[in-house]
């Protein structure tokens, strides 16, 4: 399917992502630190996350990095250590006051970001680079924001792109513009008092000097700012309170109306007489505060006071709206799953397992059914339509096998030295080795295909099992163990806090070999969302159990992954989980499938997530050849 228009399509560079993310926890010095990208760029400090801003986006490679790289640097550098917080909330606090504290709180940034570059040079002379760049992009970015401003009479945002500029002057006989006649009048003044940012040696001297402008900028301005270029996030500088009561404040202060205590200790066989209570009486005539409150001020105390422990219930909820309520869905429900399949549940991945955009991920191993006779009636025909191609493969295997198994073992350049060490007086170039054992006819190999049951895949499954179908009669040919897992994520039943992932593995490693197996094959269908990152490192685990020497993971799909709270990180994730499976010494492949022309940015994606270890196919019908050359690469690199 060709797309004419693509709208949000944003592909993330996942090599430069990572190299960003290093950079921030290096400089930082905090493996905890995270980097993220936002409209703004600016320091969290309570969810400990550098923000890198967009505006560097669709430039030059050169200026992207070095715009990146500036902002880290006044991240981790700068603000993580040389801004005053306290300074910083007193001044949020000081220029709400004001009607311009949009302007103010911009003025303040662009002001403690000249500071904290110029101790950023100092620090890391190799940041100047950087920074150059930043300037040189802020300042053409800020000239044409200028021009618009003057143009629509945005006075307040014109002025303020117009004391940057003045900051960040080429030459010191750099002029400012006329804006309006109130503005130019106090011009001079803001100029003296814009330079003096270069003079600040604390986050205190920058306040200072901001809070001077803008009591003018106060007077002759009628609006407020009108775009936002810089960001003072209020809620990263707001000091949380912490409450000081504890469970004894809690507990009731105010006394009985009676002190008395009884004598005798309960033994449990009392009387106890059965009563009417009535909703009102006189201890309850005056409406308290609380809700369903209930104050006793008369009585006698016993031991029993505290000493009774009983287990709540569903009973106790003071409204039966609490509970929550379930409806029906129109689509397939996986905690329902038939007895015969036999669920394996596990355990979410937590943070440092399955990584960190994966911690709410659960895994669901499902056991496929035993498949009908339409599916095997479906399978017979997809083995015959590759039934040329496997046993062409087959018997090039058994070829390459029987040569290297009947070949010389004796007269060798190297292995095991001979008792016939005449020739190494008269021969030229003596063959003095032999090797005691002939080599295993069997491929030292190992196999896993991870099919992506994404609903995108709706139009390419039939074509993918044709596909798998080849692997798996090829590899059954020659021996090769192998499994074949479909992955998905219920989309229905996912939350921020529990994202089910089922992974249906319809041959596994035991299976995969049995004269009659292959059908199964048939009941991968699409699914829902794919969080492929998740489902590769999942298959990891599982093919790092086996001992063949060579070990491969094949992943079918058709585009980027795609799941809850996994769009802006989900291309990194799976980059990560990659990265990682092949550190384990396993060969990970792609294939990217698609009914229509590739374009240069799902090339893009799929390269940044594999590298150049991917073979796009662009039309699936096609999958059977393209497959058949890979499969022969791959055997023949085991044997």
């Amino acid at each position: 399917m060709h797309r004419f228009i693509q709208f949000n399509d944003e592909n993330i560079d996942s090599f430069l992502v990572m190299e960003m993310a290093d950079l921030t926890k290096t400089l930082s010095k905090n493996g905890d630190m995270n980097l993220k990208y936002g409209p703004f760029s600016y320091l969290d400090y309570k969810e400990e996350t550098v923000y890198v801003s967009h505006f560097w986006d669709h430039r030059k490679r050169d200026d992207e990095v070095h715009g990146l790289k500036s902002d880290i640097y006044l991240r981790t550098i700068g603000n993580l250590h040389e801004t005053v917080k306290e300074d910083v909330i007193k001044y949020i606090e000081k220029v709400k006051n004001t009607s311009v504290p949009r302007f103010a709180k911009q003025l303040f940034v662009i002001g403690e970001e000249i500071r904290l570059e110029e101790i950023c040079k100092s620090k890391r002379p190799g940041t100047k680079k950087s920074f150059d760049t930043r300037r040189t992009l802020y300042r053409q970015h800020f000239e044409a924001q200028l021009k618009v401003n003057l143009t629509k009479s945005v006075f307040t945002d014109a002025l303020f792109n117009s004391v940057y500029l003045l900051l960040h002057a080429q030459s010191p006989l750099e002029q400012p513009v006329k804006i309006n006649e109130d503005i130019d009048l106090a011009m001079p003044f803001i100029h003296g008092q814009i330079t003096r940012f270069y003079e600040t040696r604390q986050t205190k001297d920058v306040v200072r000097v901001a809070l001077e402008i803008v009591e003018v900028v106060d007077e002759i301005v009628q609006k407020d700012m009108l775009n936002e270029y810089f960001h003072l996030p209020e809620d990263v500088y707001e000091i949380e309170e912490t409450s000081g009561e504890t469970f004894e404040d809690l507990k009731r202060k105010d006394p009985l109306e009676n002190q008395d205590v009884l004598e005798e200790e309960s033994t449990g066989e009392e009387e106890i007489l059965d009563e009417e209570f009535r909703t009102w009486h006189r201890e309850t005539s005056d409406k308290g505060e609380s809700f369903l409150q209930f104050d006793l001020d008369q009585g006698s105390q016993s031991d029993l006071m505290g000493e009774g422990v009983r287990e709540g219930d569903d009973a106790d909820q003071a409204l039966a709206m609490v509970q929550g309520s379930m409806q029906e869905t129109e689509r397939e429900q996986y905690h329902d799953v038939k007895a015969e399949e036999q669920e394996r549940e596990e355990s979410g991945g937590g943070e440092s397992e399955y990584g960190k955009d994966n911690r709410f991920a659960i895994p669901h191993f499902l056991t496929p059914s035993v498949p009908t006779s339409e599916e095997k009636l479906k399978y017979i025909q997809n083995k015959t339509m590759v039934a040329p191609f496997q046993k062409k493969l087959q018997k090039m295997i058994e070829k390459t096998l029987e040569h290297k198994r009947i070949q010389p073992r004796s007269d060798l350049h190297f292995g095991r030295l001979n008792n016939k060490l005449l020739r190494f007086i008269t021969d030229d170039n003596p063959r003095l080795f032999y090797k005691k054992q002939n080599p295993s006819s069997e491929i030292d190999a190992v196999f896993s295909l991870l099919v992506d049951c994404s609903g995108s895949m709706y139009d390419k499954m039939d074509q993918t099992k044709l596909g798998i179908t080849l692997f798996h009669e090829s590899l059954k040919s020659v021996r090769v163990p192998h499994e074949v897992v479909g992955f998905w994520e219920d989309t229905n039943r996912a939350s921020k806090t529990s994202q089910p992932n089922y992974l249906n593995p319809v041959l596994d490693f035991y299976t995969s070999l049995n004269p009659g197996s292959g059908s199964e094959i048939m009941q991968l269908q699409p699914e829902e969302d794919n969080r492929d990152g998740f489902a590769i490192r999942l298959m990891t685990e599982r093919i790092l159990m086996r001992n063949e020497k060579q070990k491969f993971l094949l992943v079918f799909s058709d585009g980027e992954p795609a799941a809850m709270e996994y769009e802006q990180n989900g291309i990194v994730d799976t980059h990560e989980a990659v990265l990682d499976a092949r550190k384990k010494g396993i060969e990970v492949i792609n294939v990217f499938l698609s009914n229509g022309e590739i374009d240069e940015s799902q090339r893009k994606t799929i390269q940044n997530i594999y590298g150049n270890y991917s073979i796009l196919v662009s039309d699936v019908e096609e999958l059977p050849e393209v497959l058949f050359p890979l499969l022969r690469k791959l055997l023949y690199k085991s044997i």
